[in-house]
Parts: C-alpha cells; structure tokens; sequence
C-alpha cells in the first residue's frame, strides 16, 4: 500500500507545528479585499484559512473592504465611480450606497464562518465608538466623506474575543459630529491592529507581494525588513498601489505590530501558505531586530 500522500500530509502537519506553537492565543488581522471578495471559490477558501487560525488557537480579526461591489452598486443606481489619487470620491448617496453595501457584505462573510461551525460577529466602525476619524483630503482635495482614523477604541473587540467570537469589521466610522465616513479598509486594518496589538497584519491583496523590480517576477522579496521596506520606498521602484500599502505596513511595524504579510489573496489557502509553511508564498515585512524565519538574498 502506497502511503507518499499521507505521508505528505503528515509532514505538512509536523512542519505548520512550531508556527501553531508560536503564534498560539494570539491575535492576527486579516484585511480582506481585492478578487479574493468576489470569486465565490475564492471567498470560501479564504474563510476556510480563517476559520482553521481559529481553531487552531489563533485569534483571527477581518477587516474587509467592498470596493469592487460599491463601484457596481453605484453604477446601477446611475451614479459614477469617481477616484482621485487611488481613493473613492465619497458624496452623501455614494456614502449611503457604501455602508449598504460593506453592511451586505459583512454579513455574507458572517453567514460563511458560521456555516463552519465558529461564532462570528459583523460590526462596524460605528460600533463601540471603534472608529474615530477626521475627513481625509487626498492631495489637498477634498474627496467627501472619506476619512482618516484618529482613535481606536478596541473594548468591543476585545470584548468579542473574550467570548470566542470571530470579529468581522467594516470599515465605517464617525466624525465628532457622528458624521458617517468611509474608511480605506488598508488604514481601517493597520489602526485596528496597532491597537489590539496584533502578532500579525495580512493583507490580501491582487498581487503575489513586494518585488524589488516590479518588471522582474523573480525578484519577489520573502522577508523585508522596515529599514529595507523604506530603502525601496525611497528608491523609486515602487509604484502604484504598493506605495500606501508599504507606508501602511512599516507604520503597523513601527506601532507594535509583530509581522505584516502582503499576500496574494487569488492564490487558493495563501494565508495558510504564508502562515504554517517554512516557504511561504508573499512578502512578510518585520522589524529590523526580529528574527528571520526564511533564507533570504536580501
């Protein structure tokens, strides 16, 4: 009897074991986006790679975004997708539109966890006070109610976590007017995690991680560490959407995040392939002290 596969599997298990002893009870936030939102296989594939952190002894928050599904939404009600310097131009019925939509969202990645058997609760940055935010300009324009996180009140989260929950987080928030605003899900994820003082923030995102030569897919970088993330930053490499994410990830580092994981959220189970495997599959960015877990050409 040929016993390779099994044998294979066990050895997948032996190899995920120093990673579930080293990260056990403790927290990781997962912002999700991207076309891992909006493929149905993928959807439930993520969900399925959450679900498992959590039964494992990890303590697994999701901050996700909508913004495919909010551009669609917008469009079927006559209106215009409108984007300066990457982010959404935020009128009254595009917000309106916005929190309908993350809400419908939320709630359909809830339904997905508790269809396998963990208990889940989708709130939003409203919720507890959560998000506090100031209006965001972009490039000195004012783009509506888009807004920038000023405060983090982690009580209900915190709350959620004692109970056994999964927390599913929209990215919506007040004003000190209790205006509503719409939070870029990347800031809304790396101001959650900074304050619950996360081991690790991931990011799911339509590409496969950082490459020092974007045009070059070999130069794909497993470990960064921030002095290098800013290095290459600095360099002019860098372009297009890495370049808030990057800033986004070195902040996260330099507020007491552990690990920051780009990911490339259309590659099936890619946050178990980052987390439990020696190899990984994106880019891990870490403090200049921590200790490196892959072999590195950096």
């Amino acid at each position: 009897m040929d016993m390779s596969e099994e044998l294979k599997k066990a050895q997948v298990l032996v190899e995920a074991l120093p990673y579930i002893q080293k990260f056990n009870r403790k927290i990781i936030v997962v912002k999700y986006g991207g076309s891992a939102m909006v493929d149905e296989e993928l959807k439930r594939k993520v969900i399925q790679d959450v679900v498992l952190l959590k039964l494992v002894g990890f303590k697994p928050i999701i901050v996700h975004g909508g913004g495919k599904e909010i551009s669609k939404w917008v469009t079927k009600t006559g209106g215009e997708a409108k984007f300066v310097n990457g982010l959404r131009v935020t009128d009254e019925p595009t917000m309106e539109i916005a929190e309908m939509v993350l809400n419908r969202v939320n709630k359909s990645l809830v339904a997905l966890i508790e269809e396998l058997g963990v208990k889940a609760c989708g709130i939003s940055g409203k919720d507890g006070g959560m998000l506090k935010v100031e209006k965001k300009l972009s490039g000195g324009e004012d783009i509506g109610y888009v807004g920038e996180v000023k405060s983090v009140d982690a009580t209900i989260i915190h709350s959620l976590l004692k109970d056994d929950f999964l927390p599913v987080i929209c990215p919506v928030g007040y004003d000190a007017s209790f205006h509503s605003y719409n939070i870029n899900a990347d800031d809304a994820a790396c101001a959650i995690a900074r304050a619950v003082n996360a081991e690790k923030l991931a990011f799911l995102t339509d590409i496969e991680g950082v490459y020092r030569d974007y045009n070059d897919k070999s130069t794909l970088i497993s470990e960064l560490s921030t002095s290098e993330a800013k290095e290459l930053l600095s360099g002019g490499t860098i372009g297009g959407g890495m370049l808030p994410k990057l800033g986004n990830c070195i902040e996260a580092i330099e507020n007491g995040v552990s690990r920051v994981h780009i990911l490339d959220g259309r590659i099936p189970h890619c946050l178990l392939l980052e987390i439990f495997t020696n190899k990984g599959i994106g880019t891990a960015i870490l403090s200049d002290d921590a200790e490196r877990f892959y072999n590195t050409n950096i």
